[in-house]
């Protein structure tokens, strides 16, 4: 098997000046529901606990964004964005993606610059841990197109079956 490699790629500045005018509100609420879906799943919410009611800042410097947020009692919520971060981790987006995909691991990244923590050493080596701690192999398989098709009732998943299949 084949495994596809992420390009060396940066988004282009005027991207970035433009998504930086946008309201960060959507991109922050995508990020807190994807991370709320891994809560308690892939994500153990005791081994987060630190987190709870601090402010956390994800920085994709390429595309823009400042995605600030924090963990509640209900989970992972966004925040306004005022303030000073408790946590505030900066990268490119080609490097989130290297990160997700294991194709490198924090340490790779903060080391050769590529991956900037600033704020609480303590929170970012408990988002670094957790990160490192999650099956990944596990959720690819759980998560994979097939796997999610089974799982789908049988009218939408003969429909999306033949999306996948019809040619274009």
């Amino acid at each position: 098997m084949t495994t596809l490699r992420i390009p060396a790629f940066t988004l282009p500045a005027p991207l970035a000046r433009l998504a930086a005018r946008l309201p960060q509100r959507p991109p922050t609420f995508a990020l807190t529901t994807a991370l709320n879906l891994a809560l308690g799943r892939i994500l153990p919410r005791e081994n987060l606990e630190p987190l709870s009611g601090r402010h956390l800042r994800i920085k994709v410097r390429d595309a823009g964004l400042t995605l600030d947020f924090t963990l509640d009692a209900r989970g992972f919520r966004p925040l306004s964005g005022r303030g000073t971060p408790d946590l505030t981790l900066t990268a490119n987006v080609r490097d989130y993606l290297a990160l997700a995909l294991r194709e490198e691991d924090a340490d790779t990244l903060f080391f050769g610059r590529r991956l900037l923590t600033e704020g609480d050493t303590d929170l970012g080596l408990l988002v670094k841990n957790t990160l490192d701690a999650v099956d990944w192999d596990a959720l690819q398989k759980e998560y994979a197109p097939a796997s999610v098709l089974r799982r789908l009732n049988p009218l939408t998943r003969r429909r999306a079956e033949s999306r996948l299949t019809t040619p274009v």
